[in-house]
């Protein structure tokens, strides 16, 4: 079973956002780490592989140097290499771009021996757009199965629960397949110091969009479909009203309520 998930480094949530004279997002001056949501797919990836009792789980990653943070802590979770495509004209990517990348990158992976399985995460924690596997798919011809929160493979088929405000799904797939996963799906595994330590003599590869065949100007801000267009800092807050509680405090809530069309 070989098993390869996308991960994305990402600015840390709980860091002050800010943007760039081009409207991108400002990375150099916040910490970055493994998208939390990336964790779970690795997760999976990892639980399959054991699962089988064999199996190769490569984790991916696109972005600039310190993008190699996100395959490093992925490795120290269990997965077996890495492979990080740095190219300084992938900076500003929208997820056509992105989709177009990592489809790349996932055909020369499956060249000696087919990928099973690819997987990502519910959504990067930066754009929390959840496009990016729905357009994998596309561009791998392969089936795609999202939002899993229950995930089997058995008999070269993959099988999701798929979980609605109102109802489940229970959706088949043959393998290989495309599958995003959600938050719901498992409780992602702390690293271990022993895999820490081993984590520092797994491979990884670095790759360039040369190395993948991708023309430069297929991706890029240049070449992107959507870009953001302005931005303004959000208001800052207003302090709330505070009432002292004489007996009336519940009908002070409720007018307070009801003056903002909340009741």
């Amino acid at each position: 079973m070989k098993v390869v998930v996308c991960v994305k480094y990402v600015p840390d949530a709980q860091s002050q956002r800010t943007f760039s004279a081009d409207h991108t997002a400002e990375r150099a001056s916040v910490d970055g780490l493994l998208s939390e949501l990336d964790e779970y797919a690795v997760e999976e990836a990892l639980t399959i592989a054991e699962d089988a009792g064999e199996g190769q789980v490569i984790v991916l990653t696109m972005g600039p140097e310190e993008a190699a943070t996100a395959i490093k802590k992925s490795l120290q979770m269990g997965a077996h290499e890495g492979v990080h495509i740095n190219d300084e004209a992938i900076a500003g990517s929208d997820s056509i771009a992105t989709s177009l990348v990592l489809a790349a990158a996932v055909g020369k992976l499956g060249e000696d021996e087919p990928v099973d399985l690819v997987l990502t995460g519910l959504a990067s924690t930066d754009a929390v757009m959840s496009v990016v596997p729905a357009m994998l798919a596309e561009r791998l011809g392969l089936p795609q199965v999202t939002f899993a929160s229950e995930l089997t493979v058995q008999d070269g088929a993959v099988t999701i629960r798929r979980d609605g405000d109102v109802a489940s799904e229970t959706i088949r797939a043959s393998l290989p397949a495309v599958v995003s996963v959600t938050d719901q799906i498992n409780e992602p595994r702390y690293p271990s110091f022993k895999g820490i330590m081993a984590a520092k003599k797994k491979p990884v590869q670095t790759w360039s969009l040369a190395d993948l065949g991708v023309d430069a100007g297929q991706v890029g801000l240049d070449a992107a479909w959507t870009r953001v267009v302005s931005v303004d800092e959000a208001p800052p807050r207003s302090q709330g009203e505070i009432v002292t509680d004489e007996g009336q405090g519940g009908r002070a809530l409720a007018d307070f309520l009801t003056a903002r069309k909340f009741a």
